[in-house]
């Protein structure tokens, strides 16, 4: 793949990984039942919620930035797999009638982080060398 095909990619999923990320945030700040369910069930309701919405808000401008989606897709990475995580451990692929909508949508936001951070592994120090 040449360079400018890789870099609209990268760009696309970045936006594709925001959108969603900046979609959720209306029901973590506004204390939705659903997102305070779910932030109940892991123990962490409501400061968790609260943080874990600012750090997906941060996620979601650092991936829109095209200087710093790298970072964005890095974090992303982070964030999404803690949420991945509790699904399958804690609260279920099926969340609510959700038909495992918001499981998806993770899985969504994983893939496209991945394939960002591996598009621009050469801008971040720790993969510097792959």
């Amino acid at each position: 793949m040449n360079k400018n095909m890789s870099g609209l990619l990268s760009r696309i999923l970045s936006i594709v990984a925001a959108l969603i990320l900046l979609q959720t945030l209306y029901f973590k700040f506004t204390a939705h039942p659903d997102s305070v369910y779910i932030f109940s069930q892991l123990g962490l309701e409501p400061y968790g919620r609260i943080g874990i919405g600012v750090a997906e808000l941060i996620t979601a401008i650092l991936l829109l930035w095209g200087r710093t989606q790298h970072f964005g897709a890095l974090l992303g990475l982070g964030i999404i797999s803690g949420a991945i995580f509790s699904h399958i451990t804690k609260i279920g692929i099926v969340v609510g009638d959700d038909g495992g909508l918001l499981f998806t949508l993770a899985i969504v936001v994983f893939v496209a982080s991945l394939i960002v951070v591996w598009i621009n592994r050469k801008k971040l120090p720790v993969l510097q060398n792959l």
